[in-house]
């Protein structure tokens, strides 16, 4: 009698604290709902230290994807690791007697556009500001550095005096009508140029941003190449700001291949690295009194060689982020615009987001363009890594994307998430890195890669290699392939330019995703 009591008393504590564990554990899971993804509450997440354990996987695909520059080098080579590249273009601007016969080749091809070369440089020099000390964990920074340092040297010699400068080698449709290797080119390569009577305002500010940052990377490994880059970068600025007009316009035939839809954004990205460079505030006070007109507030836009919006955005944030004392109240105000709009970009890539973007495969891959479809997602994850290391260094807890919050963390993960889908997890397990895993593509639109290195061609009959149903007999490691259709396939064939092409400014978007996600430190508080 007595033990069946004690029974039920038993059970009905029991229920009673059955009951009161529902009630916390649905209170818990209301105040994580309210306080948004990634767990923590309001606490913000301790600020990393010094890089830490290295994620071999970015760290095997780093060490591939800055390869790609080594294969892209144009005129005398210095120690080259890539056995089937030899000097090429050696005489590239002998016509207007300087010499061009450095920077990159843009693509499969063997032209070198300065617009897209020049975001190649700048894109490049903010991965080592971020990202240099853990591009040197995994012995990549020098590296990087180096390749560069080819494109910077050859921006200065195409910068022939203030106002001018040399934005294309070849002529797209004369280099297009050849498919040879460049050791064997003997076809003219025309000079193109912007200047007062015909000028560019997009390519020479976007130069100017490429001098500009890639003299913070250099200024403590060689101080005069530093102010030799800033000396030009403040010139071409004032070139490109004074004389403003679109060099699609002042210049129609660049429309076929990099026609720019428009320069405000360019020169709202150059002034933003001209002032990270100089520290002079009128830098700033130019971003700040021109954004209403350029900087498309509140409208997030997608980072590209043609859009430096969110690039912009997300850069000027960072003096949010770590505080400018010294900064007058009308420019911090100004300032807070563009880091609302980067958050506003940040908030359209979480999958589950109310601002959620749509343009993503069925696998969550972000997809804006069939053409060259990987540069959009690798751009936004560059991004997101950024911001998720500003956010953490900064102890800043979260961003809140129309009632929901989302933590660094959760910016990290959609990052690793478009970066895996390149190196693999996605739905045909193809690696869209050249070189990485066992499934990679085989036909990269590329001529160098195409051709053997004994192959006797010229201009024409090297057509044989891009209609060869052979594997490409060199492999262009570390390139990153146009990417897969909205359907998630891809048709691996040396034809199908549109999905098999790499390209240089590519690479350096993937390099600094990878650089971002190799392993995890603090970013610096200042670039200076």
């Amino acid at each position: 009698m007595g033990a069946e009591k004690r029974s039920r008393g038993w059970c009905g504590w029991f229920l009673v604290l059955l009951i009161l564990a529902v009630v916390a554990a649905a209170v818990v899971v209301t105040v994580k709902k309210r306080s948004g993804h990634g767990g923590g509450g309001d606490e913000a997440a301790p600020v990393p230290g010094p890089p830490g354990a290295v994620q071999k996987k970015y760290a095997d695909a780093l060490k591939l994807a800055t390869q790609f520059f080594d294969i892209q080098k144009s005129g005398k080579l210095e120690d080259n690791p890539i056995s089937w590249r030899g000097n090429s273009a050696l005489k590239d601007g002998s016509d207007a007697d300087i010499d061009l016969s450095k920077g990159m080749f843009d693509a499969g091809d063997h032209m070198k556009f300065g617009f897209p070369l020049a975001f190649t440089a700048t894109v490049l020099s903010w991965a080592i500001l971020e990202y240099g000390d853990q591009m040197n964990a995994v012995n990549q920074l020098e590296t990087a550095r180096g390749s560069l340092k080819w494109i910077t040297d050859y921006l200065i010699n195409a910068h022939a005096s203030d106002n001018v400068l040399y934005i294309q080698v070849g002529d797209p449709d004369l280099d297009h009508k050849c498919w040879e290797r460049p050791e064997a080119m003997t076809e003219k390569r025309p000079l193109t140029q912007v200047n007062t009577s015909t000028p560019g305002t997009e390519v020479a500010a976007e130069t100017a941003a490429a001098m500009a940052s890639a003299s913070l990377v250099f200024k403590t490994v060689d101080s005069t190449y530093s102010s030799t880059l800033l000396k030009h970068a403040e010139q071409l600025f004032t070139f490109a700001d004074k004389y403003r007009a679109s060099y699609s316009l002042s210049i129609p035939e660049v429309q076929t291949y990099y026609n720019s839809t428009g320069y405000g954004d360019e020169l709202l990205w150059a002034a933003s690295w001209l002032y990270h460079a100089t520290g002079d505030q009128s830098h700033l006070e130019y971003v700040v009194q021109n954004g209403n007109k350029y900087a498309n507030f509140g409208s997030p836009t997608w980072f590209c060689w043609d859009n430096k919006l969110a690039g912009t955005q997300v850069l000027l944030s960072r003096l949010s982020f770590f505080g400018a004392n010294d900064l007058s109240s009308s420019i911090k105000s100004g300032l807070q615009s563009y880091r609302k709009t980067a958050e506003a970009v940040m908030c359209g890539l979480f999958p589950k987001s109310p601002t959620a973007t749509t343009s993503r495969t069925d696998s969550g891959l972000i997809w804006v363009s069939e053409w060259n479809s990987l540069q959009h997602p690798v751009a936004s994850a560059f991004l997101a890594t950024i911001y998720s290391d500003y956010m953490l260094t900064s102890r800043t807890a979260k961003i809140s994307c129309s009632g929901q919050t989302y933590r660094p963390s959760d910016l990290r993960k959609f990052a690793q998430s478009q970066a895996d889908y390149v190196l693999g997890d996605n739905p045909i397990k193809m690696s869209y890195l050249v070189g990485y895993g066992d499934n990679y593509p085989q036909y990269v639109h590329h001529r160098g890669a195409s051709i053997p290195v004994n192959a006797k061609t010229g201009c024409t009959d090297g057509f044989k290699w891009l209609n060869s149903t052979d594997p490409n007999p060199n492999v262009a490691t570390g390139a990153l392939v146009g990417g897969p259709f909205l359907n998630e396939t891809y048709i691996d064939s040396r034809n199908n330019s549109m999905q098999t092409e790499p390209s240089t400014y590519n690479s350096a978007l993937i390099v600094g995703l990878l650089s971002g996600l190799v392993t995890t430190s603090s970013v610096v508080q200042s670039f200076t």
